[in-house]
């Protein structure tokens, strides 16, 4: 068995390999789409996904130039009104003028640092909220999260959403810089929280940290060929923490439970995945995306 050559990577999906093979299988490898609920209760969690693709929808068209007091009329929802009003009152502070909204960038991977087949046709994808750009100085990615609790920086810094997009960016982002390629120490990773609209956190990026991401990119591609090449049609493993398994809607099929984990019992990296965050239809045409030539 073989990763198909044109297999488009997010940070989704090498998240979901990095928590748990077994679920990168099942979602991205097999498709396999399992009657499960990921959190209890059903209806209330189906509600915040849809409050949270409402909040998105509503600050991509701000961004776009629709009126403030408009969009405000259009909301009903007592919890998306307060998000709103949140954000227009506390924003991300001193972003650059040049602002672009619901971006998608791509750029094919480096081949494997130990050898191995080169995955050139292999694609490295990420949808952005909001790059808001200062040519040839400063780049800054601001991500819009409605998740109820704030999770702590240390989780956030290990996250792969926050690896790829700035690593993303310093590969493709020459097209939102004046055709000059984006250095790493002019990029700024900004989570907005909009319950906490007055505590984002703001993560630094360098060098440093962009070739070690580069390393680690490559080496987590080069495992998962590893594995679907050495495994086969075999069961990839299971994470060894089986608390990932408690908003995982694969888990009865794992046998790993069958009740979906408590909205309120959540901690850290326990929350079912947002709307927002979750993987969008990576069948694109890239001819229509900004990339970089490898």
């Amino acid at each position: 068995m073989m990763l198909p050559p044109d297999f488009q990577f997010s940070q989704g999906s090498l998240q979901d390999y990095v928590d748990c093979p077994r679920r990168f299988q099942l979602r991205y490898l097999l498709r396999l789409a399992w009657p499960a609920l990921e959190a209890e209760p059903a209806l209330e969690n189906e509600r915040h996904l849809q409050q949270g693709a409402a909040f998105h929808r509503m600050v991509h068209q701000h961004g776009l130039g629709i009126p403030a007091e408009r969009l405000s009329g259009t909301v009903t929802d007592d919890d998306l009104l307060r998000w709103w009003h949140n954000y227009l009152a506390q924003p991300p502070a001193d972003l650059p003028a040049s602002r672009y909204y619901e971006i998608v960038l791509s750029a094919p991977m480096k081949g494997h640092p130990r050898g191995g087949h080169d995955p050139r046709g292999y694609r490295l994808v990420a949808k952005y909220d909001l790059v808001a750009v200062d040519p040839g100085r400063r780049a800054v990615i601001v991500d819009w999260k409605t998740s109820r609790r704030r999770p702590q920086r240390r989780w956030l810094v290990e996250r792969l959403q926050t690896k790829v997009y700035a690593y993303l960016l310093v590969r493709a982002g020459s097209d939102l810089n004046g055709g000059e390629t984006v250095q790493p120490e002019g990029v700024e990773m900004v989570y907005w929280f909009a319950n906490f609209p007055g505590a984002p956190e703001c993560l630094a990026y360098d060098a440093a940290q962009y070739r070690a991401d580069e390393v680690y990119l490559a080496s987590l591609i080069q495992k998962i060929e590893e594995d679907v090449q050495q495994l086969g049609d075999e069961d990839f493993p299971l994470t060894a923490e089986a608390r990932r398994c408690n908003y995982c809607p694969y888990r009865s099929l794992c046998q790993r439970g069958v009740g979906a984990g408590a909205l309120a019992g959540f901690e850290d990296g326990q929350e079912p995945r947002d709307e927002a965050d979750s993987d969008f239809d990576f069948d694109l045409d890239f001819e229509q995306i900004a990339e970089v030539a490898y």
